[in-house]
């Protein structure tokens, strides 16, 4: 499996600027850029956003743009709110933000520019290696707290998850917990990073992460979505052929009125380059 090791990502805490430096010219003021796009939202999505963005902006003078991090949630709360032009997204609209944006007339255009691999990781210390989808609903939930009750050390499981804001905590709550409330125990990050940091200085962790996050720090578990019959890691092929269970679509989301300005970046995303890149990060291509 190919995965990109990334530097860890505090995006609440400053802002990841991806724009152009203007240019000079022999001495006249620099060039005004033509376009500029303000991209906010997913933390999942966040690597892959920033590489195109600067990928794009060397053979287009003419596009600004800047990535900002936080969450899917900020990134549609900015949109609601008119102070980004895309959301990232790594889920797809609530029932309630659907409303917000019909109350205010607003239409949006949801464009899939790739698929990820959710990751549940663990210590490398850890001798577990694999865990079913109900092993994980009773640890994110709280009925399971022992290592030693899913095969491990006798070690208390100190669990870790994203903020309510991001898409990944409410795909997982979702998609591997069933709906069910995690715990109150729980400890709640504000950035994939930060997760990744804190599973890899804790013997006992466990998390969730993108899989282009995936880095020797941590280690990676397989997952059973039939009880234990069939365990299944993450990776771009398991996720590409549809073996792996835990997988979902990463979004760009705007409004419609502002189509032609978001064009080219959306454009880019879904052409064969950005495709490329797609894949460079380590989530998965369209096709």
């Amino acid at each position: 499996m190919k995965t990109s090791k990334l530097f860890l990502i505090l995006p609440l805490i400053g802002m990841l600027s991806c724009g152009k430096a203007k240019t000079e010219d022999k001495g006249t003021e620099a060039a005004t850029t033509e376009v500029s796009v303000t991209i906010k939202g997913s933390d999942t999505v966040l690597p892959l956003a920033q590489k195109e963005a600067e990928e794009l902006m060397k053979t287009n003078s003419g596009v600004s743009v800047t990535v900002v991090g936080g969450g899917s949630g900020v990134g549609i709360t900015a949109m609601i709110d008119g102070t980004t032009d895309i959301a990232m997204a790594s889920r797809d609209l609530k029932t309630e933000e659907k409303m917000k944006f019909a109350d205010e007339k607003v239409e949006i255009e949801q464009v899939i520019i790739a698929y990820d691999a959710l990751t549940v990781i663990v210590n490398p210390a850890n001798k577990v290696s694999k865990l079913t989808r109900e092993q994980l609903e009773q640890i994110f939930t709280g009925a399971i707290k022992n290592w030693k009750e899913v095969g491990g050390a006798d070690e208390k499981i100190v669990a870790y998850s994203r903020e309510s804001s991001s898409g990944t905590y409410e795909f997982f709550k979702d998609e591997v917990m069933d709906k069910k409330n995690y715990a109150t125990d729980i400890l709640n990050l504000p950035a994939t990073g930060a997760i990744v940091q804190a599973v890899g200085q804790t013997k006992g962790a466990i998390g969730y992460i993108g899989l282009a996050y995936e880095t020797k720090e941590v280690k990676q578990l397989a997952v059973s979505y039939d009880q234990g019959k069939t365990f299944i890691e993450p990776s771009v092929a398991s996720a590409k052929d549809k073996s792996y269970p835990i997988s979902r679509p990463l979004f760009y989301m705007f409004d419609k009125k502002n189509a032609a300005k978001v064009k080219t970046v959306v454009d880019y995303a879904l052409s064969a380059e950005g495709q490329k890149i797609v894949a460079e990060v380590g989530y998965i291509p369209l096709n």
